[in-house]
């Protein structure tokens, strides 16, 4: 069974979530604040953090980053702020997903399940070697090596804006609903926070829509978002 490390200061909360993540089988490993998290985040037996945004030491925030600068390990994190602004920055910051406090013992075990599957298969198909380019116009997309160009010249991308573009790209011509992004992108189920796909949308027209005076994301009222040919 996977091995989960939680990082929080907050002894009870701690606990309880050991106790409920041994109950379900895991392998448990703990770390109280920030220093000591990054420590045993990197170490290669770990298959997915829980995270807290506000530690001693080093912030969540920071463990994040340094974390993404040697490892790909699956990260959750868990914020007592419900601000749309803190969701974002911990995903740009390479979070695979977050939950706000207080939360549904039952809601975060379905997020850790669909995350380690989702790593899981990521990790088979890159095991494979299986190249894969997608193409709109001028701009080309690398999904293996993680590249974005445009007419030969390189965007740069966070994660989750990186994986919006290829969902969407994936499905060209076709009308994704918020709730289908967040699935497809987030790797969890509509929870009533499709606000986080306009931020990322808003993100990628920035850098590449309005950057090259190019019209690629379009907004299908009362539906979503779609790249059409």
């Amino acid at each position: 069974m996977a091995k989960i490390l939680i990082v929080e200061d907050e002894a009870k909360i701690a606990r309880f979530l050991e106790l409920e993540l041994k109950h379900e089988g895991y392998e448990v490993e703990f770390a109280a604040d920030g220093r000591m998290g990054l420590e045993k985040a990197l170490a290669p037996d770990v298959d997915l953090v829980l995270l807290d945004i506000m530690l001693p030491g080093l912030s969540g925030m920071e463990v994040c980053r340094r974390v993404r600068m040697e490892s790909q390990v699956p990260i959750i994190m868990l914020t007592a702020k419900d601000d749309v602004t803190d969701k974002v920055a911990g995903l740009d910051m390479g979070a695979d997903d977050y939950m706000t406090k207080p939360f549904a013992i039952e809601e975060l075990l379905a997020r850790i399940r669909v995350t380690l599957t989702r790593h899981s298969g990521k990790a088979q198909e890159e095991s494979r070697g299986i190249a894969e380019e997608l193409t709109f116009e001028k701009l080309k997309v690398d999904v293996t090596g993680h590249q974005v160009s445009y007419q030969g010249e390189e965007i740069t991308l966070t994660k989750k804006e990186f994986d919006l573009l290829v969902c969407l790209l994936e499905n060209k011509n076709v009308a994704m609903s918020r709730e289908q992004l967040l699935s497809k992108v987030w790797g969890y189920e509509y929870m009533g926070d499709t606000n986080v796909v306009d931020v990322y949308v808003r993100y990628l027209r920035q850098k590449i829509d309005d950057k090259y005076q190019f019209h690629m994301v379009e907004t299908i009222r009362g539906i979503g978002y779609m790249i059409k040919e």
